[in-house]
């Protein structure tokens, strides 16, 4: 049996997150970016995804005043299509409630219709258009309101956090 489990990334965890990166985004972020968003960012928490001690996915959420917003969200080829990314973004969503967020957005390329189908199946709702957000590609920008009642429909903790609490360890 596997052992799965979602934790707040480490600074151990970069290399692999970065090597996932590279293979499922044409525009991948570097280990430095990630870094640096988890160091300098102090909207930012970011999580991964271990398979029995190791990193198969993670995502980032940024959560500002009442609203939060996946700003990354990937699973190994290997592990695709086994729900580990529904796992993942369900887990972005109960952090975010917990640090106060109301409302979550995403942006996703509009040719990407098996995530946007997870986002609509989860309740997600396209809002608009960014054009050229991927630089090849439009966004198709998306929204899930009223996260309280979200997460207490689907049986998710949303103890708030206090604010000045970091998901980050060394």
């Amino acid at each position: 049996m596997l052992k799965v489990s979602i934790e707040p990334m480490k600074f151990c965890h970069v290399p692999s997150v970065a090597a996932i990166e590279k293979m499922v985004y044409s525009a991948p972020w570097s280990e430095h970016a990630f870094i640096n968003e988890i160091l300098d960012n102090g909207f930012a928490s970011y999580y991964v995804l271990l398979i029995d001690g190791e990193v198969a996915g993670y995502t980032g959420i940024w959560v500002i005043l009442d609203e939060a917003h996946i700003t990354t969200l990937a699973v190994s080829p290997v592990w695709q299509g086994k729900g580990f990314g529904r796992s993942l973004l369900e887990h972005a969503i109960a952090e975010a409630a917990k640090k106060g967020a109301v409302r979550i957005t995403l942006e996703v390329r509009v040719s990407n219709l098996k995530a946007q189908a997870l986002y609509k199946k989860l309740g997600f709702t396209p809002c608009g258009i960014r054009p050229n957000y991927y630089h090849d590609e439009d966004a198709l920008v998306m929204w899930l309101d009223n996260l309280p009642s979200f997460c207490e429909r689907n049986g998710f903790s949303v103890v708030k956090t206090p604010a000045a609490e970091r998901d980050w360890e060394g």
